[in-house]
């Protein structure tokens, strides 16, 4: 029994709906259109237009805008991700009105006035200049830049100083012509409601957008050699970040991937990789492995940062934990416990609801369904030790795989 509701306006745009009898509503719009959409010397230019669709509309100014919800003690965020623009709100549920007439405004009514992209290209300089002086944040942005190198996938979701120097108005345009289809978006709500009344108040304020049936010409990025790089920066330890190419959210390998990636580095304290080289050597107190999908590739990356002096030792123990992984499978209480350890994770983040909903809204735009935590666990629990064994092999094999260091100058 599917313990959500979905609704499809004639438009395109899909009404999804999970209950929840709290007083407080959490609601996201999220379309399918990010930084890898962006054309050639556009790096930067869907978050560019995040920022700006918190500025004037045809009908409200910025302070207008930025009140609107504020004033009745709610929370409004927005991000941009590769292939993602999500704003999202959490308020209390008699508001939920508020909340959907702004979302249409600034989606749909944005002006986009000279005065505030200038203001808001400054911002996003300083946001850029901000990253620049965090290696552990950097770091990432140009690990992927390598291990995706000439494809949008590889570009800073921020842009360049300058790229972003350079947007102007008809980018905005041409931009959200071909990407923001109407049938790629989402408007998610958890909260306390009846489905047929929401359904009223979205068809009230959404049911007369235009309807926008544009094709992405999204191209899958080429395979990649392996390699080792090392940049000097004004940093005082060295950053490391290691990893590569990985399924995307499709595959039947995920789940196994996933479950990997938990036991290898994941959340908590008890993966192979802190309890090693934190707990065992001391030589990290940051170390972490991550795995994030997308619809036709992913990424799997490890990152520590330590002294100088102790990098290439902690580099040998990452691979010292990868060559495990390749070359043994898991025991059968080692399994299961590891199933276990992630099943109960995976429950305990459905408490945040506002990620949930943001989460079951791109399974609808990706996949067109949503799983329960019980299909979900199932396919966790039908990951098998020689599985485990075969995709260490694929996606820990080093000559598939990039090093990149930050190291002091």
């Amino acid at each position: 029994m599917t313990d959500h509701q979905v609704h499809a306006l004639p438009n395109g745009i899909r009404i999804l709906f999970k209950h929840s009898p709290s007083p407080i509503t959490h609601c996201c719009f999220v379309l399918n259109a990010g930084s890898r959409d962006e054309l050639p010397q556009k790096e930067g230019l869907a978050h560019f237009i995040e920022h700006l669709l918190f500025k004037e509309t045809e009908r409200r100014s910025t302070p207008q805008i930025l009140n609107h919800l504020e004033l009745v003690g709610a929370d409004l965020n927005a991000y941009t991700t590769k292939e993602y623009t999500c704003i999202h709100a959490s308020l209390l549920k008699q508001h939920l009105e508020r909340a959907v007439d702004l979302f249409e405004d600034i989606l749909f009514h944005s002006t986009f006035p000279e005065d505030e992209m200038e203001k808001e290209r400054g911002v996003i300089l300083d946001e850029i200049s901000s990253y620049l002086d965090q290696p552990e944040e950097a770091i990432q942005d140009d690990f992927e830049e390598y291990l995706f190198k000439g494809h949008p996938i590889g570009n800073n979701i921020l842009g360049t100083p300058e790229s972003v120097g350079i947007l102007n108005g008809a980018d905005i345009k041409q931009f959200t012509a071909a990407n923001n289809n109407t049938h790629q978006m989402i408007f998610a709500v958890y909260g306390d409601y009846d489905f047929k009344k929401l359904v009223k108040l979205c068809e009230k304020y959404f049911g007369n957008v235009p309807e926008n049936t544009s094709q992405k010409n999204r191209i899958a990025p080429d395979a990649i050699s392996h390699g080792i790089y090392a940049l000097q920066k004004p940093i005082s330890q060295t950053h490391c970040i290691l990893g590569g190419r990985a399924y995307p959210s499709a595959h039947q390998n995920k789940y196994g991937l996933l479950l990997l990636n938990n036991v290898l580095g994941g959340m908590g304290m008890s993966n192979r990789l802190n309890l090693e080289i934190r707990e065992k050597h001391g030589i990290a107190y940051t170390i972490e492995s991550n795995y994030t999908s997308l619809t036709d590739t992913g990424i799997f990356s490890i990152y520590f940062g330590t002294d100088a002096e102790k990098a290439e030792k902690a580099l040998k123990l990452v691979h010292k934990e990868l060559k495990k992984l390749r070359d043994n499978k898991l025991g059968t209480v080692q399994l299961k416990q590891a199933k276990e350890k992630f099943i109960g994770q995976i429950a305990l983040a459905e408490e945040s609801r506002m990620s949930l909903i943001i989460s079951m809204a791109k399974s609808l735009l990706d996949f067109n369904r949503i799983d329960s935590l019980e299909e979900i666990f199932a396919k966790i629990n039908a990951v098998t030790a020689e599985g485990l064994l075969e995709i260490s092999n694929e996606i820990f094999d080093n000559d598939r795989m990039i090093t990149l260091l930050f190291e002091p100058k």
